[in-house]
């Protein structure tokens, strides 16, 4: 049976992917602009400088956005406690990885969700299956998060023939 690794963010252990990675524009939910691949300028560090006042300075977007353990998985496992700070040449591959990374736990959450249906023995091996190639025994490298590509298309199609347990 496949761990499912802890879902749960920990900005503490992350290069402030999310502040780098991702774009955001000016509206209700971001105060500035900010295209992907470059820090806020809120950003002090791995530090947000206003996280404590994010609503009140207009970033509720920020506020209520998860990565669902992403963040510290790519920044610790995947490039081994390096940071794009750091590094500036890592700032894109780290990109790309956040994003591989975020979309492999959203699919793990909604297949350890699955599990709570009460599944038959086929639909709870194909989810197995489907857990065991998106948490590799050895870890993730970028090689093994760019060959979760595969399994992560058969998941939302798995999950449709899953109503009838509903």
């Amino acid at each position: 049976m496949s761990q499912i690794p802890d879902l749960t963010p920990d900005c503490s252990r992350c290069a402030a992917l999310c502040c780098m990675a991702l774009a955001f524009d000016a509206g209700e939910d971001f105060a500035i602009d900010k295209p992907a691949g470059l820090p806020c300028p809120k950003l002090e560090r791995h530090l947000c400088s206003i996280y404590e006042d994010l609503e009140e300075e207009g970033f509720s977007g920020c506020a209520r956005y998860s990565c669902t353990g992403a963040g510290q998985r790519v920044t610790q496992e995947v490039f081994a406690g390096k940071s794009w700070q750091d590094e500036p040449e890592l700032a894109a591959p780290m990109s790309e990885a956040l994003r591989q990374m975020k979309a492999v736990h959203e699919a793990l959450e909604l297949l350890a969700m699955a599990e709570n249906l009460g599944l038959e023995d086929y639909d709870e091996e194909v989810r197995e299956a489907l857990l065991t190639a998106l948490t590799p025994e050895e870890g993730f490298t970028p090689e093994t998060l760019a060959a979760t590509a595969a399994p992560l298309k058969r998941v939302p199609a798995f999950l449709a023939t899953l109503r009838d347990y509903i």
